[in-house]
């Protein structure tokens, strides 16, 4: 039997944020086209960059997929699903994925169509060491050392503001300090990618913030091309997408004036029924000197639609809609238009139109997360919905697909730092977007409309919350920036750069990107736009329509009152086989909710009956003082004495020694099962029973 060797195994070291990064290449998954397993302390990920040999016939986009596998192994834990075993993505695995698939795919030949699938998979994971950065890391390095085209390395850094400092990769500990939580990648030259969550960062410390992740990327960005300089496979030859440039120029010298006129509308409704029309006549003209247009067609427009659109741009300064470049869509904000929600907000920009709702539930609604993350569970959840009928298509709804879950996600984070504490406000919160029309930018539809709902829902937010995109341009060194893209602009610019923030600052980013990177030049002038379109939303639109958190929830929303115990109680209130707060249930129709911490969530459809379980469950786990009197039943009676239930659940004796103040024969010649009598509390024996006294406690002739 022959040992099997690895000659062409190395690891290539160096340190990020203070700790040991290596890459190991070599030894496993030989028949990927690259494979790189990156070590990042006790955090371990496999990630593989694989490519179809052939093109895939029919496409008009590269066909790339990013998968970021969670294996709960890598924790030490068991799947909790009836199969145990892994299921569909999480939502953490889902943002992962599009955190690594934004920066590669721009670096891809945008003729290519062979299938590209990058997968990595965490097989251990340390909570100091975070996945992500690791993965995308991989991601670069794979497709680096492969045959694939790919125009990088890229690499990608996380960013904390911890105490005043910027900390690259924060650890744990760090994570939970930071008021910022900023993912940036880049190539040695540009940033092409940007993810944030912040505590109203100011945009000045947000700029820095980038800038200090870019000095680190640099380093990776040489320390990777190194490395492919070593062992880089050539990359392959691939079947390039062949494209009718004989139709495109003919078109673009016979039909740009009728395009123009088609696009040159604010209505997209009116814009698609000029092209539908002037599609059909471009078929007929053309069908016996170009026999394939019906194919080739689609993509010839494509084209110059995209070059209409930006030579208005770039030489006029004109937009599609006729607005000025930093002119913002007209708007509108509603409150409380469905009366049974427990708060709505409607929020419309030009025809990208939102509606969202807020429904407020106990603690026991939070979600309960099974991945390989320390979070158990989420008590503020956003979910968006983007059907077909907003862009006015048939197609029937299916599940959540990743872009729908990015845009809830990206709306969830620009909201989450004004949401109240749960000790503020016992509530968990669940807002959904649904998306009614779209002509861009509805994420940032979606955070408007879900601050109005919030307000009309009651929720004593921190600030208001508003989102804006900025868009991009460029020809060479020349670039333009605008505000407030739509769809024409968004689908043929170079950059969808979404921010959200309150007056104060910067809560969350987003930015999409299609080219090969951004200048520091650029990423101010977003922020510049974006900050005053942001600041004109806020005081023009929202605030007048409700200027803050209305004082009193729905009627239809829950009432919740919160209370502490000893924990040493909780099983008292519980009871053997939970009999207590089952009968605290019945009787109230309160719904309790306990936590090991001795928290007692009380929430019913009125405030009446919280108080009624709240005060019998004070007096389950209060503690009677010696002295103290009260008025109790008796509940048993034997030959020494009675059994009196002075509090709820709460029984002593009286001696019957203690019944009078001259000698009695027999208990029940002066209390009987069922009588109301006054006692007083003398403390606990040394056998542990409460021991009551009669005569100390009823007036005596």
């Amino acid at each position: 039997m022959t040992k099997r060797e690895f000659p062409q195994m190395k690891i290539y070291e160096t340190t990020l944020g203070g700790r040991r990064l290596t890459f190991e290449t070599g030894r496993l998954a030989e028949l990927a086209n690259g494979a790189v397993l990156v070590r990042y302390g006790e955090t371990a990920v496999l990630v593989t960059a694989t490519a179809a040999q052939k093109p895939r016939d029919g496409l008009d986009y590269f066909p790339l997929s990013v998968d970021f596998e969670e294996r709960l192994y890598s924790v030490g834990r068991i799947p909790g699903s009836f199969l145990r075993r892994e299921g569909r993505p999480s939502e953490k695995a889902v943002l992962a994925s599009r955190l690594i698939d934004r920066p590669i795919r721009p670096l891809f030949p945008g003729d290519m169509r062979n299938d590209v699938a990058v997968a990595a998979t965490v097989m251990s994971l340390a909570p100091d060491n975070a996945p992500e950065i690791p993965a995308m890391l991989g991601a670069s390095l794979a497709l680096s050392i492969s045959d694939i085209p790919w125009a990088g390395p890229i690499a990608g850094v996380a960013v904390g503001l911890v105490d005043g400092n910027f900390v690259i990769n924060p650890t744990a500990a760090q994570r939970e300090a930071s008021s910022l939580q900023l993912t940036v990648a880049g190539t040695a030259q540009k940033i092409v990618m940007i993810e944030a969550g912040a505590s109203e960062i100011p945009e000045d410390t947000m700029f820095d913030a980038i800038m200090f992740a870019h000095g680190e990327i640099k380093k990776l960005c040489a320390f990777f091309s190194a490395i492919r300089e070593e062992i880089g496979r050539e990359k392959f030859e691939y079947a390039a997408f062949k494209f009718n440039d004989a139709l495109y120029n003919a078109l673009k010298e016979n039909e740009l004036g009728a395009l123009r006129e088609c696009l040159d509308t604010d209505d997209k409704n009116i814009r698609e029924e000029r092209l539908k029309a002037l599609r059909g006549e471009i078929e007929s003209k053309y069908a016996e000197d170009f026999p394939t247009v019906g194919a080739d067609l689609g993509d010839v427009l494509y084209k110059l639609q995209k070059f209409v659109v930006r030579r208005w741009l770039l030489d006029e300064n004109k937009r599609v809609d006729g607005r000025k470049l930093l002119e913002v869509r007209p708007l509108a904000a509603e409150v409380g238009i469905l009366p049974r929600t427990h708060g709505s907000g409607l929020f419309t920009r030009g025809q990208t139109q939102v509606l969202t709702t807020c429904t407020l539930g106990t603690i026991s609604d939070n979600q309960k997360l099974d991945n390989i993350f320390d979070e158990e569970s989420k008590r503020y959840m956003h979910h968006y919905n983007f059907p077909s009928y907003s862009v006015g298509e048939a197609r029937p709804s299916r599940s959540p697909g990743r872009r729908e879950i990015g845009h809830g996600a990206l709306a969830e984070r620009a909201l989450e730092p004004v949401i109240p504490p749960e000790a503020d406000f016992p509530y968990s919160i669940r807002l959904v977007s649904e998306v009614l029309s779209s002509n861009g930018s509805t994420s940032q539809g979606s955070v408007c409309g879900s601050t109005l709902a919030l307000m009309d829902a009651g929720v004593p937010i921190k600030a208001p919350v508003a989102g804006i995109s900025c868009g991009l341009v460029t020809e060479g060194e020349r670039w333009m920036t605008f505000a407030d893209i739509q769809g024409l602009e968004d689908f043929y610019g170079d950059m969808d750069f979404k921010v959200a923030g309150t007056k104060a600052g910067i809560t969350a980013i987003q930015m999409d990107l299609k080219i090969d990177g951004l200048t520091p030049e650029i990423i101010r002038s977003a922020f510049d736009i974006t900050r005053d379109a942001r600041y004109g939303i806020l005081d023009d639109i929202m605030l007048p329509c409700i200027a803050k958190p209305r004082a009193e929830l729905s009627e239809y929303a829950p009432k919740m009152i919160t209370m502490n115990i000893d924990p040493d109680k909780i099983r008292e209130v519980i009871g053997k086989g939970g009999s207590v707060i089952q009968k605290i249930v019945a009787d109230t129709g309160a719904k309790i909710d306990i936590e090991d911490d001795g928290r007692v969530f009380i929430a019913a459809i009125n405030r009446a009956a919280c108080e009624k379980a709240e005060s019998i469950i004070k007096a389950i786990v209060f503690e009677p003082k010696v002295g103290d009197m009260f008025l109790g039943k008796v509940t048993r009676v034997i030959p020494i004495g009675a059994f009196v239930e002075y509090a709820p659940g709460k029984e002593g004796m009286v001696h019957i020694s203690k019944l009078e103040n001259f000698r009695v024969a027999k208990v029940e010649d002066v209390l009987n099962v069922g009588d109301a009598t006054w006692v007083k509390y003398l403390g606990i024996d040394e056998k542990g029973r409460h021991n009551l006294s009669r005569k100390d406690a009823v007036p005596q002739d």
